[in-house]
C-alpha cells in the first residue's frame, strides 16, 4: 500500500510540474513566435509604405499598425489579413470582407488575449474617447472608442457595416476589436467600438 501511494505520489507530482511547463509554454513560449512574426509582418509594411497605397490583400499579409497609447508606449502590433487559427498566432487579424482602414464601414480587428503575445489582452481598460492609431500605407488614422460590450459568439452582428444593425447602410468610418472574455475562457467575447476622429495622409 505504501509503494502504491507513493508511486500515485510521485506520478501526481510529475503530472503537475508538467502541466505547470505546459501552461508556461501557453503563457510564455507560444509570444517567441509571434514576436518573430510580427517581425516579418513589419518589415513587409515598410517595404509597402514606399508605395504609399495599400493594394490587393491577400490571406497573411499585413494590412497596418495598431497602436493604442491608453496601453503604454510601446504598444504596436502589425496587423494581418485573416482571423484563422493560424493567423491569430501571428498578431491582430483583419476580418476578410470589412472595411478597409480609414473607409466607410468597419474596420474590424480580433486578437488573442492570453497566449500568442496577447495583443488585445487589456483592451477591457480602454475608455471613452481614447485613440486607437491605425498606421495605413496611405494614411493614419485615429479612432476614438466609442463604447464596451461583452456579447455570446454567436452574436456576429457585431461585425456587420455598422455594428449590431444586420443590413444597415454605413455611413461612417468605425472600429471594432474583438477578444475572448474573460480571460482564459471563449465563453463570451468582449468588444470594444470606436469611431474614425481624424486621418492623416502620407507625404508622396
Amino acid at each position: 500500500m505504501r509503494t502504491l501511494l507513493r508511486t500515485c505520489g510521485e506520478l501526481s507530482v510529475t503530472a503537475g510540474v508538467a502541466m505547470l511547463l505546459f501552461c508556461a509554454y501557453l503563457l510564455w513560449g507560444t509570444g517567441s513566435y509571434t514576436e518573430w512574426y510580427q517581425h516579418v509582418l513589419k518589415q513587409q509594411l515598410q517595404q509597402t509604405a514606399k508605395v504609399a497605397k495599400l493594394g490587393k490583400i491577400h490571406l497573411g499579409d499585413a494590412v497596418a499598425m495598431i497602436r493604442i497609447p491608453r496601453l503604454g508606449r510601446d504598444y504596436e502590433y502589425a496587423v494581418l489579413e485573416g482571423v484563422g487559427q493560424e493567423d491569430l498566432r501571428r498578431g491582430p487579424g483583419h476580418y476578410p470582407g470589412t472595411a478597409r482602414p480609414g473607409k466607410v464601414g468597419n474596420f474590424v480587428l480580433s486578437g488573442h488575449r492570453t497566449t500568442y503575445a496577447a495583443p488585445f489582452n487589456r483592451i477591457d481598460e480602454l475608455r471613452r474617447g481614447d485613440a486607437i492609431v491605425i498606421d495605413a500605407p496611405e494614411a493614419r488614422y485615429t479612432y476614438r472608442v466609442s463604447g464596451k460590450q461583452v456579447v455570446t459568439p454567436d452574436q456576429v452582428d457585431v461585425i456587420a457595416p455598422v455594428p449590431g444593425r444586420p443590413g444597415a447602410r454605413p455611413t461612417e468610418a468605425v472600429i471594432t476589436l474583438t477578444t475572448c472574455h474573460p480571460e482564459y475562457s471563449a465563453r463570451e467575447r468582449l468588444v470594444v467600438y470606436g469611431v474614425l476622429s481624424a486621418k492623416r495622409d502620407r507625404r508622396t
